[in-house]
């Protein structure tokens, strides 16, 4: 009896109470980080780097996007711009829903909570700015609305300042104006006298609406609440779908339908995909890493790859203009991104 009593005793261990707080504060750890693990957590290595690097993120985003008006010219008459802007949210939706789901789980009270930022954001940044493109397009030329376009970073300079007073740097302000005269010598086409010949039609106030829609947008960025990246782009989305979806049926019963062809499904697959899905991600990740400022530098990169689009599928020729106007625009984006160590 006592052997199995003393076995016992033996046996029997007391915790500490240090020992059992430092169990509790372990297991709390580890709870923090399951629940608020960074957007790159799990990603494999190389997509790690990429995901933070931002002027990487931010070119590929820009590169989407310059399809994005090719693609939105190209199909006038055979998608409507209003019915392209909405299935190209709404596959878009699916698309992060699928990949999304554990996260938009997780965080619905806090998506609940922040409705009106995000509600905002996607009004202005998905419902407005994509619809006032593709009306756009229906009247005016990818190479007006690319260079409108590209009037973006000064447009997203005036909105921070306006609204946080943020003032630009002299040495910002001199990358801006070089990339602008980049722009100038694309659009001209090497020759300052073809300006003149330039025209613009009511398609380019809608395009200069949707610019104006979307600096605002990457201004407002700065507002978005902490959430994971398709998390946050599963209720923008859905929210622009939402705004669609009346004029959608409107213009569907009213004025005109897709068309059954497969170059019009090829389109809605193409926007919804890179420009819709692949874009956002990338550019929402790029302004949270660099800022609104810096990363609507790289709206200046739209006509030199709009160009280079062009020159690859449309079969257009390749001039010496197009590579004096790529070098200034890189200098001046390099000039307005890099920085002071």
């Amino acid at each position: 009896m006592r052997n199995s009593v003393r076995a016992s005793n033996l046996l029997r261990v007391e915790p500490r109470g240090h020992d059992v707080k430092g169990c509790t504060h372990r297991l709390q750890g580890i709870a923090h980080k399951r629940e608020h693990r960074r957007p790159d957590d799990g990603l494999i290595a190389p997509v790690s780097r990429v995901w933070r690097s931002p002027y990487i993120l931010l070119t590929l985003a820009v590169l989407f996007w310059s399809g994005n008006f090719i693609v939105g010219r190209a199909t006038a008459g055979i998608v409507p711009p209003v019915a392209l802007a909405f299935w190209r949210w709404t596959i878009g939706l699916v698309l992060v829903a699928s990949l999304g789901a554990p996260y938009i789980r997780r965080e619905w009270r806090a998506l609940v909570k922040h409705w009106r930022v995000l509600l905002v954001l996607g009004g202005l940044g998905i419902a407005a700015f994509n619809t006032l493109v593709y009306v756009g397009l229906q009247t005016t030329t990818a190479v007006n609305a690319l260079l409108l376009q590209s009037a973006m970073p000064v447009i997203i300079l005036a909105a921070t300042f306006l609204i946080y007073g943020e003032r630009v740097s002299l040495r910002q302000a001199l990358g801006v104006a070089i990339s602008v005269s980049g722009i100038i010598v694309i659009s001209a086409k090497g020759d300052l006298r073809a300006l003149a010949s330039l025209t613009f039609s009511s398609g380019d106030l809608w395009v200069l609406g949707a610019v104006v829609a979307y600096a605002l947008y990457s201004a407002l960025l700065r507002k978005r609440p902490v959430l994971h990246p398709l998390s946050f782009l599963a209720a923008t989305f859905s929210i622009g779908s939402a705004m669609l979806l009346p004029l959608y049926i409107h213009e569907h019963m009213t004025m005109a339908q897709v068309q059954p062809i497969l170059p019009a499904y090829l389109a809605i697959a193409y926007v919804a995909i890179f420009p819709g899905f692949l874009s956002y991600l990338l550019y929402n990740r790029g302004v949270e890493l660099v800022g609104a400022n810096t990363a609507g530098h790289f709206m200046h990169l739209m006509p030199i790859f709009g160009s280079g689009l062009a020159i690859l599928l449309l079969g257009e020729r390749f001039a010496s203009y197009h590579l004096v106007s790529a070098i200034v625009i890189g200098v001046g984006l390099g000039l307005a991104t890099i920085r002071r160590r």
